[in-house]
């Protein structure tokens, strides 16, 4: 195991990610409500594509902590999962940005794959509202060195936090013939 990284404080802790958690739902529930119409000089719906990128690279940052954990590399793991937190708040920005220049895009399919969008997306976006808490906690108990506490999270955490991060990659590749 690795020397802790931060010392213990639950109180301090919960209040903290409770109110991260709730100032990052209701900024992204508030924000989406607006579109701002500017010309920002190109075409807005690149910050959908890099939200894509960033999922992706969180995807694959989250097999390979997993398979470092495994291997018991704990210093590669928390290096690869801070990567995938800190990748996290830069998807967390540029999603902000993609909705508030771009607005709303209506799904255009039809048939089977107008199923499989709205069930992924349905699914995607309680999962990805309500993921954050977990992730944090799951963290805070890696980093206060509470590892079977953590490991107990994270088997909850990993798999949702993935496929949060897989469908939103999927959510991009169903709707982006349909950005206007």
């Amino acid at each position: 195991m690795i020397t802790p990284a931060l010392k213990k404080n639950d109180k301090q802790a919960r209040l903290l990610i409770i109110a991260v958690s709730l100032v990052v739902f209701a900024a992204v529930v508030f924000l989406s409500r607006f579109t701002l119409t500017v010309d920002l000089g190109f075409n807005v719906h690149v910050f959908a594509l890099i939200n894509a990128v960033i999922n992706s690279a969180v995807s694959v940052l989250l097999v390979w902590a997993l398979i470092a954990v495994k291997g018991k590399n704990y210093e590669l793991h928390k290096k690869l999962m801070l990567g995938a937190m800190v990748l996290s708040i830069l998807f967390l920005v540029s999603y902000i940005c993609h909705h508030l220049f771009a607005g709303e895009t209506k799904f255009g399919g039809t048939g089977t794959i107008k199923g499989v969008y709205y069930f992924i997306l349905l699914t995607h976006i309680p999962l990805a509202g309500i993921i954050l808490p977990f992730i944090l906690f799951t963290a805070y108990r890696g980093l206060t060195g509470e590892y079977a506490a953590h490991k107990k999270l994270a088997k909850y955490t990993w798999p949702l936090w993935l496929y949060v991060s897989v469908t939103g990659v999927l959510v991009y590749v169903l709707i982006s013939p349909y950005y206007v």
